[in-house]
């Protein structure tokens, strides 16, 4: 499916002008298949399970379900299992990599990815352990040329696990 046949398949679950609660991790927006045809990361490298909100040019909200199995989870720590920061903040790139696409005028070019290229104003806050639900929202501030600039935080059951300014580049696919 092309990317513009998922934009044309995005509807809140329960219809039509249904409003979608900043909190509400129940609902679907887009499902794993859709998010799949939109961003070019696969297992294990891709962090975002579902969109539960989406506000075409402003904001959105994914979801990483984390289970004890993730590869991450092996060998940081094996006593003490954490999510890696910088994993945390590839999460928040991803989300706002869909949204970027799905957002009039921030979408890149045709044949075109974002990349990750920086990241200013990072903090951790919060381990992030087996189990959690990491809600990733992300909020698009600007878009000059090809560089985009994305505010995100990454939460636990409203806690701040993580939160970035996050600078991505368009670039070709190589």
């Amino acid at each position: 499916m092309e990317t513009a046949k998922v934009k044309a398949d995005i509807r809140p679950v329960g219809g039509e002008g249904r409003s979608l609660s900043m909190d509400d991790c129940s609902t679907t927006v887009l499902d794993i298949n859709q998010i799949r045809q939109l961003v070019p990361h696969r297992y294990p490298f891709l962090f975002v399970d579902r969109v539960t909100l989406l506000e075409k040019g402003q904001r959105i909200v994914g979801i990483k379900n984390l289970s004890a199995n993730e590869p991450f989870f092996q060998g940081h720590f094996p006593e003490k299992p954490v999510m890696p920061g910088v994993l945390m903040l590839e999460a928040l790139a991803q989300s706002a990599g869909i949204l970027a696409k799905l957002s009039p005028g921030f979408e890149p070019d045709e044949g075109r990815e974002y990349f990750l290229v920086g990241a200013s104003e990072v903090r951790w806050r919060r381990q992030v352990i087996p189990g959690d639900t990491l809600r990733l929202e992300t909020w698009l501030k600007k878009k000059k040329r090809q560089l985009l600039i994305v505010e995100g935080i990454a939460s636990v059951n409203g806690e701040v696990a993580a939160q970035a300014t996050i600078h991505a580049a368009e670039a070709e696919m190589k």
